[in-house]
């Protein structure tokens, strides 16, 4: 048996109704719309959270707050405890950590976060760091640079 060879359970599949062929079939002439009025026309219906003309809900109530989502930062993230898998290399960047498959995706930049420990002194350059991350990367010797 072959994928083209397969097909629905006999009597399983109905087939579409066919409206507005004929008084005989029971759904000629108004195809069974009734007489007029809106859901008779093409497109008669209106859209979500219409209220009859009156002022929707959604207008109604009062917007509060800032919202900041055109303006926000969405930074890939990374502890210091996965730093330790980059080894040999004295200076960390972003292009490095990417280049190496610690971070896939950089987005708006790279951030430093204070999980885990650091051993040797290196510099860390990034985008952003957590205050805990700066300060166990200066307190191993090393440099916390912001890009």
């Amino acid at each position: 048996m072959r994928i083209e060879d397969l097909k629905p359970a006999e009597g399983s599949r109905r087939g579409d109704r066919r409206v507005g062929r004929g008084v005989g079939s029971g759904l000629g002439k108004t195809s069974g719309k009734g007489h007029k009025g809106q859901k008779a026309r093409s497109g008669g219906t209106k859209g979500a959270g219409f209220e009859g003309g009156q002022m929707p809900l959604q207008r109604r109530l009062p917007k509060r707050g800032f919202k900041n989502y055109p303006f926000s930062k969405e930074y890939a993230v990374i502890n210091l405890k996965d730093l330790s898998k980059v080894e040999d290399l004295n200076v960390i960047t972003p292009a490095v950590l990417r280049e190496k498959g610690v971070v896939k995706d950089l987005k708006d930049g790279l951030k430093v976060l204070g999980h885990g420990e650091i051993k040797k002194s290196i510099t860390v350059k990034a985008h952003a760091f957590s205050s805990a991350a700066q300060e166990k990367i200066t307190a191993a010797g090393g440099k916390a640079e912001v890009i």
